[in-house]
């Protein structure tokens, strides 16, 4: 079968496609220069994450007994050609943005990148000094000697130089990762000069081991294995897993050599002994690898190159309260961020944990903050003697160690602490607070789209419903009820809960359309996703096409619907945005035969998300915030700037119009 059919786009080619957008947006001249930089650090940084994860589930499918690889619909040796063709193409562009717009544009801003080959005599004198002083010392060196039976380790995602000795014996030297990336030069004749630490080291190292010319040294990178081989383990205690198996993720399986595509091919040939690959795991780039260290890349000019820094806004109904308590009894209130501060969160917290009223607090935490003030509050009402449950998700990827270390924490001071469930994730954001009212409990709720994480919701789009309309809070207090094991299935009329009730309820509603379009009442879906994989949700999409259903979504990433075919998705129109931030928000919206209905929550639809992880969904209920919602998405639904069309080659164009709405830019106004 091929692995872009006319039914289903293959999820891992659809995710580079995504990747591409990112690209696109460093190579957008409408987006000021380090911006166009920092997408450059977001594309690499995403490629890196694809082949430590992605990929080497790919390569798991490959040491599959063949006759259970024969039942599967991936191929995966085909694809994980596809996959490195579009990722060379991929590279090529980013080397052209890179060459022939970002270095020009710096150029005219006064800032020239300069390598080891044409520093200046001055510069020589620098670069030989810095060495000295912050680069001799901290270097490891590893020479591959004919004269010894050990192999040189090469450690996941560093960076090495590498070089062949006149005995054709290999050299690696591991660039220092607690260095800057980036080293200012002395300004000369007017020109700011920036030099990557890689041409210093380059420079100094050509000049200790010659062979009678200049050494040339080559930059190498490995991604290893990411995944801890835990997802489907249904046994034991699984934090104590996790915490065994993070190192796991230093001594994995080569899933991506990326070398100086200029690599002499004897060196070459070393290295691939070595790290023990065959030319399918070599992917070509250029002489720098770990380009999402520019994130970092320093402006030595008094210049403005990057967009003005957001200032969030105070939600302007929620400052006329001091005690939040009393304005979400009032009515319903929401969120929007990172237009408006997380800070009403952690004062929502934070007055939990110091009003006496207050009996218990309970949260899930899935990606939590380094310096964490939700995680601060926490610790001061189990101080206080408010009962605390914290649901702690060890399996975040790449979070694991930092919300084990708050766990922790957390305990050592008196909140009880549950972790994982082996088999399934808990990736629903929500926390309740009960509060003694008139000598009865009253239960507040917080239902997000996003994490209880300071950071990211300076950059991630999310909705978050502050609420205490019981039909809410008392589903929500099952969920918690089920994530303490009190209870084996909540039953909820409200609130979708995976794996339980969301796949069924998206199904009914998506019936309902499908009846209400039958019997020629105006039926339509308005879908804003992050992800849509499920093969199950799609024949349904495609089902209600062909009913005649309007289908209009916002997919930001993974899209495996394949829209415009006639009989099948004639009546799907699909656009991404990629801008400054990240959407992240999901809404879900039907028709309903004139009444509209919204949901919003923490799932995509994912096959993950609808059936192994427990996730939270709520309807909006409140008309202010259905508005607030629908407004925002019609912004989305009418982009013309940042919006690409989604259509069946997912190719990226740009939505065609003469309109110049930017539906992120649009939103800082309005908010």
């Amino acid at each position: 079968m091929a692995l872009i059919s006319k039914k289903y786009y293959n999820r891992d080619l659809s995710w580079l496609r995504f990747n591409h957008r990112v690209l696109q947006e460093a190579a957008d001249e409408r987006n000021p220069l380090y911006e166009r930089i920092k997408f450059l650090a977001i594309f690499s940084s995403n490629l890196d994450e694809f082949f430590k994860v992605r990929v080497s589930d790919i390569r798991k499918i490959k040491s599959l007994d063949k006759s259970l690889r024969k039942k599967l619909i991936t191929k995966p040796n085909k694809l994980l050609k596809k996959i490195k063709k579009q990722v060379h193409l991929q590279l090529e562009e980013f080397g052209q943005i890179f060459t022939t717009q970002i270095l020009p544009e710096l150029e005219k801003e006064g800032v020239r990148l300069v390598n080891n080959e044409d520093f200046t005599r001055s510069q020589k004198e620098f670069v030989q000094n810095y060495y000295k002083q912050h680069l001799r010392y901290k270097l490891s060196i590893n020479i591959n000697t004919k004269h010894t039976d050990e192999t040189i380790f090469i450690e996941n995602e560093q960076l090495y130089l590498a070089t062949l000795l006149a005995s054709q014996e290999p050299i690696f030297i591991k660039i220092p990762s607690d260095t800057p990336r980036f080293i200012t030069l002395p300004k000369e004749d007017g020109i700011h000069y920036i030099t990557f630490v890689d041409d210093i080291l380059k420079y100094n190292l050509s000049q200790f081991y010659t062979s009678g010319e200049s050494q040339k040294f080559y930059s190498l990178k490995i991604s290893r294995d990411a995944e801890l081989y835990i997802d489907n383990e249904y046994s034991g205690n699984l934090l104590t897993k996790i915490k065994e198996s993070l190192g796991n993720r230093n001594t994995g399986q080569v899933t991506r050599l990326l070398i100086d595509e200029n690599i002499p091919e004897n060196l070459l040939t070393c290295i691939k002994k070595i790290a023990d690959v065959n030319e399918t795991d070599i992917v070509y780039g250029g002489r720098y690898h770990n380009f999402k260290d520019f994130f970092s890349f320093p402006n030595p000019t008094d210049k403005k190159l990057t967009e003005h820094a957001l200032q969030p806004v105070r939600n302007t109904e929620l400052q006329k309260f001091s005690n939040l308590f009393e304005a979400i009894t009032e009515k319903d209130r929401l969120l929007y961020f990172p237009y408006e501060s997380f800070d009403d969160v952690l004062r929502l917290m934070k007055q939990a944990a110091e009003d006496k009223s207050v009996t218990k607090i309970k949260v899930t935490l899935y990606r939590i903050a380094i310096q964490s003030g939700l995680a601060s509050a926490l610790l001061e009402a189990a101080k206080n003697g408010k009962e605390v449950f914290v649901f702690i998700e060890t399996k975040a990827r790449f979070d694991e160690e930092n919300n084990i270390r708050w766990g922790k924490v957390l305990e050592d001071h008196g909140a009880k602490v549950m972790y994982s469930y082996p088999g399934i994730k808990v990736h629903s954001k929500i926390l309740m607070i009960e509060r003694i009212e008139g000598k009865k409990p009253k239960t507040y709720g917080y239902i997000s789209t996003g994490n209880f994480n300071e950071k990211t919701a300076e950059i991630y789009t999310d909705f978050g419903l502050m609420t205490a309309n019981a039909k809410i809070t008392s589903e929500l207090s099952q969920v918690f009820q089920l994530l303490e094991g009190n209870i084996i299935i909540p039953k909820t009329k409200k609130l979708l809960v995976s794996p339980f009730s969301t796949r069924s309820t998206f199904e009914k509603l998506i019936q309902a359309e499908i009846e209400n379009a039958n019997a020629g009442k105006e039926a339509y879906m308005i879908l804003k996703l992050n992800s849509l994989q499920d093969h199950g949700m799609i024949d349904l999409l495609y089902k209600a096409n062909n009913a005649g259903v309007r289908i209009r979504l916002i997919v930001r990433g993974i899209c495996c619907l394949v829209p415009g075919i006639e009989g099948q998705s004639e009546n799907i129109y699909i656009t991404s945005i990629v801008d400054r931030f990240l959407e992240h928000g999901r809404v879900y919206i039907f028709a309903n035969d004139g009444v509209e209905k919204m949901y919003v929550g923490s799932a995509d639809w994912m096959t993950r998300n609808l059936d192994h992880r427990i996730e939270v969904i709520t309807p909006i209920l409140d008309k202010d915030v259905y508005s607030k919602i629908r407004s925002m998405i019609q912004l989305q639904l009418d982009d013309t700037v940042k919006a690409r069309i989604i259509n069946k080659t997912q190719d990226n164009i740009y939505v065609n119009s003469t309109s110049t709405l930017r539906a992120q830019q649009e939103t800082l106004s309005s908010v």
